[in-house]
């Protein structure tokens, strides 16, 4: 069984005839499917979900995710829930009732449970599924979701880069591929994958900040193991620049749309 078969099949058990639809989406689609890729799931309910619920999900999610799953494919599975409610008609920033992906794992091992709060990176990911996906249950996504306008996309992508920034020393790859992605994105209006946006931004990019997005694309593709050692003096200046151009277009405000939390 696929894993993301797999996912539904956890949901189900959780909520049972509570799904208005389930949709793949990302990678899986949108042929950028890479050894690290993760397989994208977004599942709309009808109802808000109860802690008990939201932790039996994690429980069914733990057992099918990851490099070592206890049964099916060995890939990890992000998973992200909202209630038709809460996205349907759309307001910014949206509500995400429940999230789980692999870079939780060791939280959610250890008991902890995703609480539902205000993700104005909804608005990209919804935006990907309307676009690019493949229903697993229920409508076709645009019977279920309304379009993101442009401005509410904007902002999203633009509050996500201080966090991307954050963490560019911890998941180098995944940061570099991703401010490609945004730059693409606000230029274009149009979600790439994160390998076509990489193939769009090279050739855009200052030469001497292309050998470190072609390392990001080259891993993602399985082509080389991930190591930065010898760019490790290349990979700020290229973050610093495709942040610089990102800025320009957006005016600066790195603040929009930050959202409180939610409840």
């Amino acid at each position: 069984m696929r894993q993301d078969e797999d996912s539904v099949r956890v949901v189900r058990d959780v909520l049972g005839a509570e799904i208005v639809g389930a949709y793949l989406y990302g990678s899986a689609v949108q042929g950028g499917l890479g050894p690290h890729s993760d397989v994208d799931v977004l599942v709309v309910a009808r109802r808000r979900t109860a802690p008990r619920q939201r932790r039996a999900l994690v429980d069914g999610l733990l057992s099918v995710s990851g490099a070592y799953p206890r049964r099916g494919a060995a890939r990890p599975i992000e998973l992200t829930l909202v209630v038709e409610s809460d996205v349907r008609p759309w307001r910014y920033p949206p509500r995400c009732e429940f999230q789980y992906g692999e870079w939780l794992r060791d939280e959610l091992v250890r008991g902890d449970t995703p609480t539902p709060t205000r993700d104005p990176d909804l608005a990209l990911l919804l935006t990907m599924v309307r676009q690019h996906s493949s229903p697993l249950v229920g409508p076709l996504p645009e019977d279920v979701l309304d379009p993101v306008p442009w401005q509410d996309l904007e902002r999203a992508l633009v509050a996500g880069v201080p966090d991307l920034r954050a963490e560019l020393a911890s998941d180098t790859r995944n940061v570099v591929l991703t401010l490609a992605r945004i730059w693409t994105t606000l230029t274009t209006g149009t979600i790439s994958s994160k390998e076509a946006a990489a193939d769009w931004a090279l050739g855009r990019l200052p030469a001497e900040h292309r050998p470190v997005l072609d390392r990001a694309r080259a891993v993602h593709r399985g082509e080389q193991e991930e190591h930065w050692q010898d760019l490790l003096a290349d990979v700020r200046p290229c973050v610093d620049h495709i942040t610089r151009v990102i800025e320009r277009m957006t005016g600066g405000d790195r603040s929009a749309g930050r959202a409180p939390g939610d409840h």
